[in-house]
């Protein structure tokens, strides 16, 4: 680990106290070992994050003594919705209309409602997965209408910028989204953007969970 866990929550605290909202940690253990995740879980952390379905059900078998919650982040294709709906806690990345019957159909009655967020290309970025921000009303109606399936809120990844106060733009753009999203649907409560490098500027601006893998686990391989 690059930074000590310890350090990243206190600084996590410490934003939030700045911007008098709670937020929470996602460890982004994608490329990660099991051993890794087991790690961080006994100091204290639950959630983590993984981008790809095969690797994340490897790593819940080999822990499946550690009570943990876990959070698709990375894009989903429609194949592995079935897999997602049956072993995650959490999807991310939700990002067109078709995503949602599967992921309803697929959801185990002995689980609880999958939590979703809608990701968001908030900056156009051709490259990048997510809805379009006037997307957004019409596919929260539609999970909302999902009976296995809680809308919970938004995602975006602002594209990397060098100057701040862009990315500081694109984070109050997410937040306006978001308190519009929240003014129709009782049940959002979870603005999910900020990563290792902007993750305080992120709260500052309205995240609620902060997605952070290379400053807690190092560089991915």
């Amino acid at each position: 680990m690059t930074t000590d866990y310890l350090d990243i929550l206190g600084r996590i605290e410490a934003a939030a106290k700045r911007a008098n909202r709670p937020a929470r940690l996602l460890a982004v253990s994608k490329t990660k070992p099991a051993e890794a995740v087991r790690a961080l879980a006994g100091r204290g952390q639950r959630a983590f994050g993984e981008n790809y379905v095969q690797e994340a059900v490897a790593k819940q078998r080999e822990l499946a003594d550690l009570d943990l919650e876990w959070h698709m982040i990375g894009p989903l294709q429609s194949n592995k919705a079935r897999e997602v709906a049956e072993h995650f806690d959490w999807l991310q990345s939700l990002d067109r209309a078709k995503l949602i019957a599967p992921l309803d159909r697929h959801r185990p009655e002995s689980l609880k409602p999958l939590n979703v967020l809608i990701q968001v290309n908030i900056d156009d970025e051709a490259s990048k997965s997510g809805c379009a921000p006037d997307d957004v009303p019409k596919l929260a109606e539609a999970i909302a209408d999902a009976p296995r399936l809680a809308l919970r809120g938004l995602m975006a990844i602002p594209q990397p910028s060098g100057d701040i106060e862009e990315r500081r733009r694109a984070f109050r753009r997410m937040r306006e989204l978001f308190d519009e999203l929240r003014g129709s649907h009782a049940s959002v409560d979870t603005l999910s953007m900020g990563m290792s490098d902007d993750f305080e500027l992120a709260i500052e601006e309205g995240a609620t969970m902060v997605r952070i893998g290379t400053a807690l686990f190092g560089a991915r391989v």
